[in-house]
């Protein structure tokens, strides 16, 4: 029965995305009534879809092949509501439910204010639906009933919901990996936010070129929707971050694993949209690369879901072998050659702006941005694919690991943390040099007295002294900008300098927003340059009451330890850490011991000064044997990602803000 349900709501919600579509192509004569009628039966069918697989989770209905997979009776709560998607039918679920609610907005914008303009939207917002309902209808159907049983697995099923089901007994439960932390709960949903959003901009653009209308009423209508998707793609990254450092167990929170950098390649695209689409509708100019870049995030999302879903690649994020993998790449060639085809189509439409007066300038401030933001994308892009070209046409498999991004990703990141500090300080036009340098003098100054402080306390590493220097600089830039600002209103409007610069702050509040994610991105690359540069590691063999020690810290196993969880056994040892003779905490590192797998689950001190993280290798009679890492700093990383998200938040909550008040 819940199958049933749950099949229903996803053919409903696969007739509204083709009623979009349908509305969408009879141009002057579609009806609002139509663009209604379509949006509430996709988002009604996504709704219940979504609920009826939760309710099936829920209740343990093994009959339903999805949820014997990838549920157990034993599975915590929190855990069998994220399994809806931990795996892949689910995960398209959640993708088709997230896709709905951003159709959803975008139609109550065009109720208000029906035009061309946003029925062109939401007929591409409707193709995409089609293609990702259409894949829950046939290849990716979550709500499948078992037809046959091996142990605790469904191993044959049919989409049939009358067809003659069976249920196993207790069900094989999530992969282990998916069950060890509360951020797989939040990560996955922050994510899709981010990655379904850019469908928004993106469908606006497409709409703009086939109905002739260049110019910034597109860009202008996706700004509030790029800082949303934005930010919420920020903050999906940074909690995979912190859950691979959590949860892994190896010491690090970016592995460049290809499906870490399927998630960075679209943030990079719309980070760079971000920044051209404001010279665009300040100045009128970038209008061709603008498109360029929306068509590219979006379609970076298909080929990050292609990446996750195929079963390409090897990956902790990645899902098994699928039929979807072929029907992904298939779409994401259809977008690319559709999207591209109507673009250079309209060519002469798009060209028509003003030309770059000055390349010391804002605007040519902004332009060396995006293309370092460019660069380090095709970077990443190439790194993550060329292994799997070499694979797919080759006979020989080949792996690129850190080395290589390291190499060209650090350089060019610290470049682009230069051009951060440099322009925002840069006039509009033509910038004289002797204004630009009465605006650097000050951050210049502040940014060798920060390098030269990092080198008077010890440090001697190349990278992260340049990356202090760096920081430092345009940090300074931002306060020294801010400060300059508000004393400006200080008399006029305000009696005191922190009345004034909350005024300031909020007077611009996509201009201040971004600067505030600059700050985040500096104490961020100061935390990655730090833990990174000043990190020490050592592996120890400890018998009980043994002790060793690492970054002044001392540290002795006490006791090892198991218990019984409901779901899984654990095995850990209890680690007493000390420095200089006094005691610190104790620590918890175990292994997670389930049916089907063993996961070390490391056991973290964060201390001011950085992080002692502990990994269990073996335990056993008397003994452990551990790596252990010193981070220093680590709380940077976190801060840094944070300050970033607060940024976008910003942007977004003041705007809505102000809307609300020019409304009433």
């Amino acid at each position: 029965m819940i199958g049933a349900l749950g099949q229903v709501g996803v053919l409903a919600a696969l007739a509204g995305a083709i009623l979009l579509v349908f509305e969408g192509l009879r141009g002057v004569d579609a009806r609002p009534e139509g663009f209604r009628r379509g949006t509430r039966a996709l988002v009604g069918g996504a709704v219940g879809a979504m609920l009826a697989l939760e309710l099936g989770l829920l209740s343990d209905d093994f009959s339903i092949a999805y949820i014997a997979n990838n549920s157990a009776t034993t599975t915590p709560l929190v855990f069998k509501v994220a399994s809806a998607w931990a795996a892949l039918e689910g995960s398209i679920v959640l993708w088709g439910l997230v896709l709905a609610g951003f159709t959803w907005l975008v139609h109550r914008s065009y109720a208000h204010r029906p035009d061309r303009l946003a029925e062109g939207a939401l007929a591409v917002l409707g193709a995409v639906a089609v293609f990702f309902f259409g894949v829950m209808a046939t290849i990716a159907n979550p709500f499948e009933v078992c037809t046959q049983i091996a142990g605790a697995s469904c191993v044959a099923s049919s989409p049939w919901p009358w067809a003659s089901a069976v249920a196993v007994a207790d069900g094989l439960g999530p992969n282990p990996l998916l069950q060890n932390h509360l951020l797989m709960a939040v990560h996955p949903p922050m994510l899709y936010i981010g990655y379904v959003g850019l469908t928004v901009p993106y469908a606006y653009a497409m709409s703009a070129l086939v109905l002739r209308q260049p110019g910034i009423e597109w860009a202008r209508r996706t700004k509030h929707w790029t800082l949303i998707t934005w930010t919420f793609l920020t903050l999906g990254i940074l909690l995979g971050a912190w859950w691979s450092y959590e949860v892994l167990g190896w010491g690090g929170y970016w592995a460049w694993d290809p499906v870490e950098n399927a998630s960075l390649l679209p943030w990079l695209a719309a980070t760079a949209f971000i920044h051209s689409s404001f010279v665009q509708m300040r100045r009128g100019m970038l209008q061709a690369w603008n498109f360029v870049l929306v068509i590219s995030a979006f379609s970076l999302t298909i080929l990050g879901t292609f990446l996750t879903r195929s079963g390409t690649i090897a990956s902790v994020h990645s899902f098994t072998q699928s039929a979807i993998g072929p029907a992904l790449l298939a779409f994401l060639a259809v977008v690319l050659v559709a999207s591209f085809a109507v673009f250079a189509l309209r060519a002469d439409h798009v060209a028509q702006s003003p030309r770059l007066e000055s390349l010391f300038s804002r605007e040519g401030a902004f332009l060396a941005n995006n293309l370092l933001l460019t660069v380090i994308a095709f970077v990443v892009l190439a790194g993550t694919l060329f292994p799997l070209f070499v694979e797919a046409f080759g006979d020989q498999t080949v792996g690129i690991s850190r080395p290589f991004f390291d190499r060209f990703t650090v350089p060019l990141g610290l470049t682009l943390i230069l051009a951060m500090g440099v322009g925002p300080l840069m006039p509009y036009r033509v910038a004289r040099p002797a204004v630009v340098w009465e605006r650097l003098r000050s951050p210049v100054r502040w940014g060798l007295a920060a390098g030269a402080a990092a080198v008077l306390g010890g440090l001697r590493e190349a990278w992260p002294i340049i990356t202090i220097t760096l920081a430092g600089f345009v940090a300074s830039a931002i306060v020294r900008h801010l400060i300059v600002s508000a004393r400006k209103t200080v008399g006029s409007r305000h009696d005191r300098l922190g009345p004034a610069i909350v005024g300031v702050l909020r007077s611009d509040h996509g201009f201040w927003g971004g600067q505030i994610a600059h700050l985040g991105v500096l104490i961020l690359a100061v935390g990655i340059a730090t833990t990174g540069g000043l990190s020490a590691t050592t592996t120890v063999l400890l018998e009980r009451g043994e002790s060793a020690s690492l970054a002044g810290y001392d540290f002795t196993y006490r006791a090892g330890f198991s218990r019984q969880e409901p779901n899984r056994d654990v095995l850990g040892a209890r680690i007493e850490v000390q420095r200089e003779g006094d005691f610190v905490a104790i620590v918890e590192p175990r292994a997670n011991v389930y049916a089907t797998q063993r996961v070390p689950t490391p056991g973290v001190l964060s201390r001011p000064s950085g992080d002692l993280y502990f990994t269990i290798i073996r335990i056993g009679g008397d003994a452990v044997t551990m790596d252990v890492w010193w981070f220093p700093y680590q709380w940077m990383v976190w801060l840094g990602g944070l300050v970033v998200v607060l940024g976008g938040a910003w942007s977004t909550v003041m705007r809505a803000a102000t809307r609300e008040r020019v409304h009433a």
